[in-house]
């Protein structure tokens, strides 16, 4: 028999992480393009960050055609991703102390949630993508993704870059409460790990 899920955040209700979600307003709007695999993965983040902010919007899907694109982009929009070589040379988006500068040029932040690998195949499937400006996060980075593993060194997950780039664009510190309902997802699997470590064999 399936085990009974949270019909919100989807995951299984013993380790359903809804009474620690927040609620943001949001002036840049957050878009967030999940990939098929990504939606199914136990910890995927990109949901709980559609929970999380007030204007935000979640689609789920590999390949988009030039109608959704232009559909998407039909607001000055930016990509949250590294500015690799093997992408085009596009603007980045600098970390500005005047919000005001920061957001008649951008007011949407599109995000890529998917695998590292997942992520490169989508951007290469869609040019418009690539040649969108670029929002790189900038300072330390150090990811509290403890129960799942990046490919790339100082990789974080969807929600914590997200709460950075939301901070860093419009310097609101309230952003990091994001993590609260990421926090308790971590604590409940690593509870739920060390009760199974202790079951006598």
């Amino acid at each position: 028999m399936p085990r009974a899920t949270c019909p919100n955040c989807q995951r299984p209700l013993v380790s359903c992480y809804c009474s620690a979600l927040v609620k943001l307003s949001n002036n840049i709007k957050v878009l967030i393009i999940q990939h098929p695999l990504e939606a199914t993965h136990p910890f995927n983040t990109g949901r709980m960050a559609k929970l999380c902010l007030g204007n935000s919007e979640l689609i789920i899907a590999e390949t988009l055609t030039n109608t959704d694109l232009k559909h998407m982009l039909g607001i000055p929009s930016a990509l949250l991703y590294p500015s690799l070589s093997w992408l085009p040379a596009t603007p980045e988006i600098a970390n500005s102390d005047n919000e005001d500068a920061i957001t008649p040029a951008i007011q949407q932040l599109i995000v890529i949630d998917a695998s590292w690998r997942k992520s490169k195949k989508m951007l290469h499937l869609h040019p418009a993508l690539q040649n969108l400006p670029r929002v790189n996060l900038s300072g330390g980075l150090t990811s509290q993704y403890q129960i799942r593993k990046t490919s790339i060194s100082n990789g974080l997950s969807t929600i914590e870059s997200i709460a950075q780039a939301m901070q860093q664009l419009e310097h609101r510190a309230e952003f990091k409460q994001m993590l609260r309902p990421f926090e308790k997802m971590i604590a409940l699997q690593q509870a739920s790990h060390q009760k199974t470590q202790k079951k006598p064999t």
